[in-house]
Order: C-alpha cells, then structure tokens, then sequence
C-alpha cells in the first residue's frame, strides 16, 4: 500500500482500513504462533501499512485544526 493511495481515502475508509489490517495483524500473528505462517516477512509489511494509515490520519487531523 502506498501513502498516496491511503491519502486518498476518506476518513471513514481510513478508519475502516485500520480495523482491517489490525485484524489481519492478529491473524498473522496466531498463524505465526502455531508455525502456520508461510511468509513472516507479512507481519512487518502490515505493521508498516498500519503506520501509514495512522499517520494520514493524525495529519488529517491536525490539519483540521489549524
């Protein structure tokens, strides 16, 4: 995912985003738990793309308020 796209987005698609991959964040870290995870190298992508999303929207938000 890049930043452009999650620019892009709403803040409601953004909030929805988040919940998404904070979902599949857990997924992956149950598989990986039970030795299921074929590429763990997935966890740190998802994180990344979670930073991402928070960190348009903290900027959203801060431009709101200025």
């Amino acid at each position: 995912m890049k930043a452009n796209e999650v620019r892009q987005m709403s803040p409601a698609e953004l909030e929805k985003k988040l919940s998404e991959l904070k979902e599949n964040l857990f997924t992956l870290r149950m598989q990986h738990a039970v030795n299921q995870l074929d590429n763990p190298l997935k966890i740190q992508s998802v994180k990344r793309d979670i930073a991402r999303v928070k960190t348009i929207i903290r900027q959203n938000e801060q431009r709101h308020d200025a």
